[in-house]
């Protein structure tokens, strides 16, 4: 018996002289690595991904040239004991596995294999002498095809030397390393990190000297803000109102600066917000307390990226706060705040949170276009006469809202045929947004999805995680957006229709992926008085 070019024996001698002992999985990994090879065609150039951490890569580095050091061999976390090798170029391949539905002919290999009982209870001997006996009769094996983002056609970028730890690294991970972007594996002892030397006088002594900082005076319940705005003179006239506000003490500007590893709280601000700021977002040119504002330069929709907002915020001391994205604001409205937290933020945390913005901005403001929208309502019993339609009332007011108009509205029978030449009629008229109702629901008679794929709708996404509006459909038929709006937007005030509506309106195509991060916020409370948007509802 062999495993690759080794006879078992000699297979197990090398693994223990890797390893430092005979471990299980890599003896079956072995057999998988050498069934994969043995599909694949001769004489290709091959990658190889593996699916769990634990012995695979083991086994694929000794049997195969594909290293995690070459970069022939990916690890992704799946946590399941599977292998790909595949065409780098092509990507076509196999994916080995063990089949748990094999392996009943050998119980003590079952056992370890789903961990059924303690590793001191393993008969050992028994279990290797199980695996060598089931060879790869336990393993199943498909052909594949690799996704074109995981084949290794690139070379590696230009190096650079990171300006913080003056250590090499890609350059296209950004303005700094990601190491000193906060991914390093060891402990930095940043909480450690001390203030500048800053000169505090009593302010009887600080008449004549310029503040180093906004000086915040609050009137309960009445107003906030700077009372002497940073770099402005003290005088005599302001020592009664600096000892009302409790002043004992005030930093003033130094005859020299902190040193070049210190950044002042108003230039981190500046320069966060600057970075932030992406299409239709400006910012106030003058921090006030340490803090500038994001604003809305134009009506539309907010979009923040969420997920590089976070990045910054794990940043030691920065900051930034921002409104709920994803719904529409106008010109003038505050979007966020950004701010260092102390007075002087350390050069090395400065540059951190550039490294994070550095991809791009994080905020953007989206024209909202004004729609010419085609409302196609289903129902035979409204198209019959026997219920009165509101729904075209109800979807043309919301449309109209958003500074949109209704070009032509039709009712059509629950038929296929009527539904696929009810939108035909509507998209002849020029409509750019369709938008059907009723007929989503699970009932026989409901065959509104049916009618829009005979119409030629394509990229279907039914259902979303929103209460009310579940039975949500999102469509496209060549250009033009399509809606499906369920029938409980003829009870509830808000639904679904006004989370999506905007995003659509701002050229914005919500995926499967977009749709779930929805569920988080999406369950209307049905209050009495809705005041949406002012409400937790889709936020």
């Amino acid at each position: 018996m062999q495993i690759g070019p080794y006879e078992f024996d000699d297979y197990l001698s090398l693994v223990k002289s890797f390893h430092g002992s005979v471990a299980p999985g890599l003896v079956v990994g072995g057999f998988m690595v050498d069934l994969a090879l043995r599909r694949l065609p001769a004489g290709i150039l091959f990658d190889a991904i593996c699916e769990t951490r634990a012995c695979l890569p083991d086994a694929v580095q000794l049997l195969t040239p594909c290293t995690i050091g070459n970069g022939w061999l990916k690890v992704i976390k799946l946590s399941r004991f599977a292998l790909n090798l595949y065409d780098k170029y092509q990507g076509e391949g196999v994916r080995v596995w063990v089949d748990p539905d094999k392996l009943a002919a050998w119980p003590e290999f079952n056992s370890w294999f789903l961990k059924l009982k303690p590793k001191r209870e393993q008969d050992s001997a028994l279990l290797l002498a199980q695996i060598k006996a089931a060879g790869t009769q336990p393993l199943s094996c498909r052909p594949i095809k690799i996704r074109p983002h995981f084949l290794n056609l690139g070379r590696r970028g230009r190096i650079t030397i990171c300006p913080l730890c003056r250590e090499a690294y890609l350059a296209e991970e950004g303005g700094i390393c990601r190491a000193c972007q906060g991914e390093a594996p060891y402990l930095e002892g940043e909480d450690g990190v001390e203030a500048p030397p800053l000169q505090a006088v009593p302010v009887e002594q600080a008449v004549g000297r310029r503040v180093l900082h906004d000086l915040t005076q609050i009137i309960p319940g009445r107003s906030k803000g700077p009372a002497v705005k940073q770099g402005e003179l003290i005088t005599v006239g302001d020592l009664c109102r600096l000892h009302q506000m409790g002043r004992r003490h005030l930093y003033v500007v130094p005859e020299e600066g902190p040193g070049p590893e210190w950044v002042h709280e108003d230039e981190a601000a500046l320069a966060f917000a600057r970075a932030m700021a992406g299409e239709g977002v400006s910012f106030t040119d003058t921090p006030r307390e340490g803090k500038v504002n994001l604003l809305a330069a134009q009506d539309g929709l907010l979009v923040v990226d969420e997920a590089r907002l976070e990045r910054f915020n794990l940043v030691p001391r920065v900051m930034c706060a921002s409104r709920s994205g994803y719904f529409p604001v106008t010109r003038g409205q505050t979007l966020a705040g950004t701010r260092a937290i102390p007075l002087f933020l350390p050069r090395s945390d400065f540059m951190k949170a550039l490294a994070v913005l550095q991809e791009g901005p994080l905020f953007s403001v989206l024209p909202l276009r004004r729609p010419r929208a085609g409302i196609l309502v289903t129902g035979t019993e409204v198209f019959m006469g026997l219920v009165e339609d509101r729904f075209i009332d109800i979807i043309a007011t919301k449309v109209e809202r958003l500074q949109g108009q209704v070009v032509k509205s039709l009712i059509v029978p629950d038929d296929r045929q009527a539904i696929s030449r009810g939108v035909a009629e509507l998209l002849e008229a020029g409509i750019d947004l369709l938008v059907t109702t009723a007929g989503l629901s699970v009932d026989p008679d409901d065959v509104t999805r049916q009618g829009l794929v005979e119409a030629g709708a394509t990229d279907l996404r039914y259902g979303a995680p929103i209460l009310p509006g579940a039975m949500t459909l999102l469509a496209r038929i060549g250009p033009v957006q399509v809606m499906g709006v369920p029938a409980c937007a003829l009870f509830f005030k808000t639904t679904s229709f006004d989370l999506l509506l905007p995003r659509l309106l701002a050229g914005l195509s919500p995926s499967r992926r977009d749709l779930a991060k929805l569920g988080h916020g999406a369950l209307c409370l049905e209050c009495q008085t809705c005041t949406f948007p002012r409400c937790p509802f889709g936020k």
